[in-house]
Formats: C-alpha cells, structure tokens, sequence
C-alpha cells in the first residue's frame, strides 16, 4: 500500500466509508488493502483456517465474530498460512491469539484483542456474505484499505 489511507480518504472521501471503531494492529504489517473476502462466525474458526488455507491473491479477509472476545477465531498457524497462500491481511472483529507470534509475520492484522482460547471448530458460518460491523458495510469484491490511522472501505 503506497497512499496513506488520510491521503485517500481527502481524495476520495465520498466514495469510501470509514470503520470508527478501533481495532489493534497485530501483525507484521500495519498497512495493507486488498479486495473483500469475508467470514461471519462466532466463536467457530474452521471456516477463516478452511479460507486462508486456499490462494488469497492479495485479498483482505474481514472476520465478523461479533465482537467477541471469548475466544481467538485466528492464531500463529493460521496466520502463517494466511501469509502462505497470499493473503494482504485480516480485519477481525473478534479474537486473535498468538499475538508475539503474529507480529513477526508479514502480513497486516486488526483486531479487537487477544485471547488465547481456542474457538470451536464445528464450521458453523457463512463465507463471502456481506457484513456490517460498526455500521460499515464490507461487501465481498469491493476494496479495504487499512494503516495506523484506521481502515477505509469503497461504498
């Protein structure tokens, strides 16, 4: 990612809606975008490690766990294969553990926080559905760009 995201929110402000709430950057990168792939789950993670197993293309995968902090929907090995298989990053609106880990990959990583609870791995979810987290839509296709000042979404 070459603009800064204040950059393009002054170019482009009226095409993009900006997420107000504040995640922590986690990963081994702080700024990445990339097209929207998304994953609805709660407290489940075997659909985010099914996706992030499979070729990423500079995707950006944006997990909405609900906002739970019970447990991590994503961890080092998950990460890792996430930074594998071509993933630019993950927007997670839940859990993470591993944190120490994580930031040594090169991948960019948001997230409410840390847990190091395992989640269930029943694959109970939906994939590439549009989400809505803090009254941002993040539609499967459009594009995410995310820094240190937040992240941006096309309408």
């Amino acid at each position: 990612m070459t603009t800064a995201t204040a950059d393009l929110y002054d170019k482009r402000g009226d095409e993009l809606d900006s997420l107000a709430l504040q995640l922590h950057d986690f990963g081994g990168r702080v700024a990445f975008d990339g097209p929207v792939r998304t994953v609805r789950c709660h407290r489940d993670n075997a659909l985010v490690k099914e996706l992030l197993a499979t070729p990423g293309a500079g995707a950006v995968l944006v997990i909405d766990g609900g906002g739970s902090l019970e447990s991590a929907l994503v961890g080092d090995l998950i990460a890792a294969s996430a930074v594998e298989n071509g993933w630019a990053g993950l927007i997670v609106f839940g859990a993470i553990r591993d944190r120490v880990a994580i930031g040594e990959l090169p991948i960019g990583v948001k997230a409410l926080g840390s847990n190091p609870r395992k989640s269930a791995k029943a694959g109970i979810g939906e994939v590439d559905v549009p989400l809505a987290i803090a009254g941002v839509a993040f539609v499967p296709g459009t594009h995410v760009w995310a820094d240190a000042d937040g992240i941006l979404v096309e309408r």
